[in-house]
């Protein structure tokens, strides 16, 4: 079949892309490097969308959260991502979590499916000449990041993504840990958690920071990014800084030491959490673990942890690395590179950080160009929604030369007007929000 657009890249954001191109009327080539004898650092299947780091899509609370808020949004717009991750759900609170390996075999057999859509297993090293999106993430094969950099005259840049183990649930010795969700969210039950005392956790410390670690090739050292920080380098800030992060204990009943005082239970002076990974409640991944300790460390360490001292990894932590472009000063707000507008660009590599926030700006992507090869345009959704306020913020709302990854989050939007109580604003900022979506929608 001949193509009408080219979408190079089949992670969530290219994959969104392609789906909204292809619903659009369109033709679409998906080329994906993975399945023709290349991979990546990160990747262990050749299914598009795969997720290489949590299953978390993070909270699906639209009154109170950007993150829910942009879900809600997403759906309204008919996203694949959204469709099935909601179809391959499990539980994880008031967090919208997926079994991995269902969800990303859902969106390879949508895309299959789908009559306006070729996927091609193959690499693109260079800058296509027609109309395309280029959505290959943070682990763009060399040939194209050179391209690139060509074609934009500016450096990448880069940092890295760290990878949380994963756990078989039936080696978690559950009569020292026990299932609750913090605050009891959600059903309360969602979370299997591991409680240290101080002793154990001061140990744990100590052990993170003597521990071997992965030691990044020159070219590879470059900061991380704040929202997915290593432990050991959370560790090397402050003896306390785990214990108020990823290992913090506040919320969290602790069974057998309940008393007058504490009916419910104590909290743990530390806490590791473990969220399901799998439908089938077989597999749990460390929360906020990320690490770069080599694996026999992780091994060796993680077995400290109470209830998980004959734990089996399904998987252990690692690191890839990331590279994004500067795009506020390199694309335009539809996503177009200034300098060759036939190329759009989506997903991770233009800067956003997480699954939601890539597969949004696929989304958008895919509806621009959609809009262009039909002959019209799209305008951009207000910046009073999730879904605009990310946008401005990729495409020139951001300082260029301080520009980092960035979550979708209520500080990108249009502050509130007038004086409001703090325990109003969020819900002012999602109902503000679904008022400016209907009417973009309606426009």
């Amino acid at each position: 079949m001949t193509h009408d657009i080219h979408v190079i890249g089949g992670g969530l954001a290219g994959s969104e892309a392609a789906w909204q191109l292809a619903e659009a009327g369109h033709k679409v080539r998906l080329s994906e490097m993975r399945g023709s004898g290349e991979n990546t650092p990160a990747h262990h299947t050749d299914h598009l969308a795969e997720l290489v780091c949590s299953n978390s899509f993070r909270s699906d609370d639209a009154e109170s959260n950007a993150v829910g808020l942009i879900h809600q949004e997403m759906r309204a717009l008919g996203s694949l991502i959204l469709t099935q991750g909601d179809r391959h759900k499990v539980p994880a609170g008031s967090a919208l979590a997926v079994d991995r390996d269902g969800f990303s075999a859902g969106v390879t057999a949508a895309l299959n499916a789908h009559p306006n859509i070729t996927i091609v297993r193959e690499r693109i090293d260079t800058l296509p000449q027609g109309p395309a999106i280029i959505a290959t993430g943070p682990l763009t094969a060399p040939g194209l990041s050179e391209a690139i950099a060509g074609e934009t005259g500016k450096d990448a840049l880069a940092f890295f993504d760290a990878i949380a183990p994963i756990v078989h649930r039936d080696t978690i010795d559950m009569d020292k840990a026990w299932f609750q969700s913090r605050w009891n969210k959600g059903d309360g039950t969602d979370y299997i958690n591991c409680p240290l005392t101080r002793e154990q956790y001061d140990a744990f410390v100590e052990g993170l920071l003597a521990g071997e670690k992965s030691v990044p090739r020159e070219w590879e050292n470059v900061p991380y990014f704040e929202g997915c920080m290593p432990i050991e380098v959370m560790a090397e800030r402050g003896r306390e800084t785990l214990r108020f992060g990823p290992m913090k204990g506040v919320g969290l009943d602790q069974p057998g030491t309940a008393s007058d005082k504490h009916p419910q239970g104590r909290w743990p002076y530390a806490c590791v959490q473990l969220r399901q990974d799998n439908a089938a409640g077989t597999l749990w991944n460390i929360v906020g673990f990320q690490t770069k300790l080599k694996h026999a460390e992780q091994v060796r360490l993680f077995r400290t942890i109470p209830g998980l001292e004959k734990a089996e990894f399904a998987r252990l932590g690692g690191l890839h690395r990331n590279t994004f472009l500067r795009s506020p000063e390199l694309l335009d707000p539809e996503l177009r590179l200034k300098s060759r507008p036939n190329v759009r660009f989506a997903g991770q590599i233009t800067g956003c950080e997480g699954y939601v926030e890539s597969a949004a700006i696929g989304l958008l992507a895919g509806r621009f160009a959609a809009a262009e090869l039909a002959g019209g345009s799209m305008a951009p959704p207000p910046v009073e929604t999730a879904l605009g306020a990310l946008l401005n913020h990729i495409t020139g709302a951001a300082v260029a030369e301080t520009y980092q990854p960035m979550n979708v989050n209520f500080g990108l939007f249009p502050p509130i007007e007038g004086r409001t109580k703090k325990a109003d604003r969020k819900k002012m900022y999602t109902d503000r929000a679904r008022a400016a979506l209907a009417g973009w929608l309606t426009a």
